[in-house]
């Protein structure tokens, strides 16, 4: 049963993860932005907080209001907490016989605070890429099988998102896990209406009190999720676009986007979604100590397609074709679903501010041009 919390219930939930064991990882301002980290309390929340975002441009601004989660999408990603940008693999040594120790698993149980719908649903991709296929990775699994995941409803949607086209928020809905999920209310008082989507969420649920809900809190979020739904930056549409990229390869716009497309790999860094890694070994040949470390990496990188003395995609625009064209069409084949979320990071943290919305739309109607 959802129940109505105030403000000061905020620090009744934080304690209640904590006697449960959980170490709490959330929003917080830092360096100019809103990033995820560990948090002792919510009062390092990003209250009054709320960020400005558009293609290539990310700023905070001081809201009216006390809101804590009254921002869009954080630069970092909850990834980051499940497939490490960089992890010791194994470390070995030779003492007469060549000793292997693999790096120990964690095991401290994490709780994600303020995970938005559309990260919900990013995690749920990374599940299946990395938990779901005949090896699961040792190291995410571990991480993830404990994660305790507070989500929290979107009413601030940024210039970038289009959660809406990609049907991942923004508020959740029935087919993505989450043990609680809160919706911030504003109006007629600073409330948090709060319900369980697990049996462990309904323990938790049950310690922190708190009143029964009226009609009009009900009222209040439905009106608050029309209002979000209906002020996305950036619409995306996605009606056969895997059989439209697949079929325009070789479209003039990959050019125009090799033009200005720096192959930084910001997108793939800040994309909740993307798994791609290397691996890189290290010796000393003094103290017969050697270890293999792995590392994020990127499609945009010339050397991640390199394969028997050449790389094979060499220019710009392939490596810029072949993320695009897997995040949006092929990853369909290889997991049942969309590598896109709709967050919008991937615009907002381009240095030239690529848009992929602009890219699929200025294919689409050059289909529909042809067509007519």
């Amino acid at each position: 049963m959802p129940t109505i919390i105030d403000v000061a219930g905020l620090d009744g939930l934080f304690a209640s993860l904590g006697r449960h064991g959980y170490t709490v990882i959330g929003p917080k301002v830092r360096d100019g932005a809103i990033l995820y980290d560990e948090l002792e309390s919510p009062s390092e929340l990003p209250a009054g907080w709320t960020d400005v975002q558009d293609g290539g441009t990310y700023r905070l601004e001081r809201r009216e209001d006390e809101a804590r989660f009254g921002y869009a999408s954080a630069p970092s990603t909850w990834k980051q907490f499940l497939l490490t940008p960089k992890l010791r693999l194994w470390q070995a040594r030779q003492n007469g016989s060549i000793e292997i120790e693999e790096e120990p698993l964690p095991d401290t149980p994490l709780a994600f605070f303020g995970v938005r719908p559309c990260e919900l649903t990013a995690i749920a991709i990374q599940d299946r890429v990395l938990l779901g296929g005949r090896y699961a990775d040792r190291d995410y699994a571990a991480r993830r099988e404990g994660v305790f995941l507070v989500a929290v409803n979107c009413h601030e949607p940024g210039g970038t998102c289009f959660c809406t086209s990609m049907n991942t928020g923004p508020f959740v809905h029935g087919e993505v896990a989450y043990d609680l999920v809160l919706t911030e209310l504003l109006e007629g008082g600073h409330r948090f209406l709060v319900d369980a989507g697990s049996a462990r969420g309904e323990e938790i649920l049950a310690e922190l009190g708190g009143t029964e809900p009226s009609e009009a809190d009900f009222q209040a979020a439905t009106a608050q999720q029309e209002r979000a739904a209906a002020s996305m930056g950036r619409e995306l549409d996605t009606y056969g676009i895997r059989d439209l990229l697949g079929s325009n390869l070789e479209h003039p716009v990959w050019d125009r986007v090799a033009e200005r497309c720096l192959t930084c790999g910001n997108c793939t860094q800040a994309c909740p979604t993307c798994f791609c890694t290397t691996v890189e070994d290290s010796n000393d040949l003094t103290d017969g100590h050697a270890e293999r470390t792995r590392l994020w990496d990127s499609c945009f990188s010339v050397d991640y397609s390199y394969i028997h003395g050449g790389a094979i995609r060499q220019s710009s625009k392939a490596r810029y074709r072949q993320w695009l064209t897997h995040k949006l069409s092929t990853w369909h084949d290889q997991f049942d679903s969309s590598g896109c979320v709709g967050c919008g990071r991937c615009i907002t943290w381009c240095p030239v501010g690529i848009d992929i919305t602009e890219e699929v739309a200025a294919i689409r109607a050059t289909e529909t041009r042809e067509d007519a």
